[in-house]
């Protein structure tokens, strides 16, 4: 049934040492006259988590040892998801002339671009060790349940870049619309707070996808077990996510080298 998409997702695996070359020497060309580096981004974070976990501790009257863990792991998973989707919508139109003229498979455009997104968030995952090295959670083999919470995460965006690149190759208003939306997406999502603190309400929280994907990762890093529903909507969202996106590039592949 996907029979050329399958064959595509699995051409595009083998180039995966070629992605990750290229987003990091995407990441090196960025900064190479900076005298820091990519500790930038690093340090970019670390203050952005310092400034909004000190006002919204103080606004929410929140314990900043329980609040600032919490908002520096929401926010630098937001960071790699928003980047995501926010490029996503132009990684075929920018590639155009590679598209028209190698036969690269098309799974490699949002793969790199996954590859440069996963770069960056190990730069800003410095900041999260630092703050949870001084505000240490409860440590046990919990925290361990990040890993397969990140995995599911990664593969979520990559089937979110791939479907919202060819959309956006046939649709360019696209790119403006998502641009428009992300911030205040940012408010509906719970990275400044929690799903629980919304008492009651808490519901139209978790009708939000991206509340899935923040919480397998923080639960876990603040020494707290996923609940059941959180792993069942992210691997619900990964399954059909995953059928729409290889259904639309097995029906639309052959355009995409108009499209763009």
């Amino acid at each position: 049934m996907f029979a050329y998409a399958l064959s595509d997702l699995k051409r595009t695996m083998a180039m995966l040492p070629v992605a990750y070359y290229l987003a990091r020497s995407d990441l090196k060309a960025r900064y190479r006259r900076s005298m820091l580096g990519p500790l930038w981004l690093v340090l970019g974070t670390a203050v952005g988590v310092t400034g909004l976990g000190i006002l919204w501790s103080v606004l929410l009257h929140e314990n900043r040892a329980t609040f600032i863990p919490s908002l520096t792991v929401g926010l630098v998973v937001w960071q790699l998801i928003s980047g995501t989707v926010i490029e996503s919508t132009r990684t075929f139109s920018n590639n155009y002339l590679l598209i028209r003229n190698l036969a690269i498979p098309f799974g490699f455009y949002p793969l790199q671009l996954i590859m440069r997104q996963v770069v960056n968030f190990a730069h800003n995952a410095l900041v999260i060790l630092a703050v949870l090295l001084i505000y240490p959670p409860h440590w046990s083999a919990v925290q361990w349940l990040c890993l397969p919470g990140f995995l599911l995460v990664l593969g979520n965006l990559y089937w979110i870049a791939l479907m919202l690149g060819m959309m956006g190759a046939r649709f360019r208003d696209l790119e403006n619309l998502i641009a428009a939306f992300m911030p205040l997406l940012f408010f509906l999502t719970p990275v400044i707070y929690r799903p629980e603190q919304l008492g009651f309400k808490s519901l139209f929280a978790w009708l939000n996808p991206f509340s899935y994907l923040i919480s397998v990762i923080r639960d876990p890093l603040q020494g707290h077990v996923p609940a059941p529903f959180v792993w069942e909507g992210a691997i619900i969202l990964l399954v059909f996510g995953w059928l729409s996106s290889l259904y639309l590039l097995q029906t639309r592949h052959g355009r995409v080298a108009f499209w763009v």
